[in-house]
């Protein structure tokens, strides 16, 4: 079994997300996210939509995820990937680079972002509303 790992908020799911999960699972056959945690969350500065474990139940019922763990530090990459046995790491390229130390353990794979799309902007429009 080929195992795929990929972090992230995953706030305010959108298809660009959805986009990224299927293309992360295609690469195997057993995808599993890493959700950062509301703690986490706040270390970075960051206020997500929803709660944790909103934005888990919502990436559960994903049909191409296949299990949800928390995200705690920036340092737990190296223990997530050896305790889950994974073979391939998956990013958005707008983080090109930044994990290329994981190459030690597994393939790193940098997607390409989808155009037009930005949890940013659709947080900022369900805000607005």
């Amino acid at each position: 079994m080929k195992r795929v790992i990929t972090y992230g908020t995953f706030d305010v799911l959108h298809y660009g997300h959805i986009n990224l999960l299927k293309r992360a699972r295609a690469l195997g056959d057993y995808l599993i996210v890493v959700l950062s945690s509301d703690e986490f969350n706040a270390i970075k500065n960051k206020k997500s939509y929803y709660t944790y474990e909103q934005r888990k139940m919502i990436l559960e019922a994903c049909r191409y995820v296949d299990l949800v763990v928390p995200e705690h530090t920036w340092e737990q990459k190296v223990d997530d990937v050896k305790k889950y046995h994974v073979d391939v790491f998956v990013m958005g390229d707008d983080w090109s680079g930044k994990f290329d130390f994981l190459k030690e353990f597994c393939d790193v794979i940098y997607l390409p972002r989808t155009p037009d799309v930005c949890s940013t902007e659709t947080k900022k429009h369900l805000i607005k509303n």
